[in-house]
């Protein structure tokens, strides 16, 4: 499975891979990041929307999740490519704006990564 995570912390990144450490190694799963919705975007192109998922916080500079997954939703109006968002207020407002633009879950930082893993290799 190929993932793509998409946040403006930089250390985001050490954190994933070494959570997954083990499901990278056995190849179960192929992560790739991303800085900003702009960087997601060109990384999307070289995708199949099927075979990858994407891990979006919402609060970035610049171009918001929130506008990434419209434009995800724009080119695949459904899943596939599945959108899970992040975010580290749980408002309201961010939940029911991800879901009706078609995100695929909610999840809220500090993530449980024993939780996503569960959500990922089901």
């Amino acid at each position: 499975m190929k993932i793509l995570v998409v946040d403006d912390e930089t250390d985001i990144k050490d954190l994933f891979l070494q959570k997954f450490r083990k499901e990278i190694r056995g190849g179960a799963m192929e992560f790739n990041f991303a800085t900003t919705g702009e960087e997601a975007l060109t990384l999307l192109k070289g995708y199949d929307p099927e075979s990858v998922l994407i891990l979006s916080d919402i609060n970035m500079p610049g171009m918001t999740g929130i506008e990434l997954l419209r434009k995800i939703r724009e080119k695949h109006p459904v899943s596939p490519p599945e959108v899970m968002m992040i975010t580290a207020y749980g408002d309201d407002a961010n939940r029911s704006a991800a879901m009706s633009l078609g995100a695929n879950d909610f999840l809220t930082k500090p993530l449980d990564f024993n939780e996503l893993k569960t959500k990922l290799l089901k």
